[in-house]
């Protein structure tokens, strides 16, 4: 499992990216809300697996799913980014679900490389590269990376990063 804070930064780029992927399905609205809702829905998304396993109304907060079973299940958070994508053209609102099950995505993707693994399908699969916690900063910056390239290829298309950059500096 990466750590708390990996999840919190990656949450962060899953939020830019599924805000950069409404945009690009057009998923505005006044104020750009939903590209916003969306953004904020992929924060939250990003630790969901983790938090969805307490039992929030008891006065205890014990698990009430064994961790990682089925709120780290991979189809399912994977149906959810495929249906949340194809509704966004005709409900704008469907952004806010893409950004959740955005963020629910990358989560599973920093869990995948320590030994307790991700139960992708069926049983639970493991890249097997280090244990829980370590190398939480190759995670954020692979994260952020993918986030880069999102909003460099599919949001802003044509705009070269290096320049943009050096206008935002």
């Amino acid at each position: 499992m990466a750590s708390s804070n990996a999840h919190h930064a990656t949450g962060w780029a899953a939020g830019i990216i599924s805000a950069a992927l409404a945009a690009q399905h057009g998923s505005h609205g006044p104020f750009h809300v939903w590209l916003w809702l969306a953004f904020a829905a992929g924060v939250a998304g990003a630790t969901a697996p983790d938090w969805l396993e307490v039992a929030w109304w008891s006065r205890k907060k014990r698990l009430w799913i064994t961790h990682r079973t089925a709120t780290h299940w991979g189809l399912g958070w994977l149906a959810a980014l495929f249906f949340a994508w194809h509704a966004m053209p005709h409900h704008p609102e469907a952004a806010v679900a893409f950004g959740f099950a955005c963020g629910g995505v990358m989560h599973l993707l920093a869990d995948w490389p320590n030994p307790l693994g991700v139960p992708w399908i069926l049983g639970r699969h493991s890249l097997n590269l280090w244990n829980s916690g370590h190398c939480d900063l190759l995670v954020v910056a692979a994260s952020w990376a993918g986030a880069w390239f999102v909003v460099s290829h599919v949001w802003m298309r044509g705009t070269a990063p290096l320049t943009m950059l050096k206008h935002l500096l």
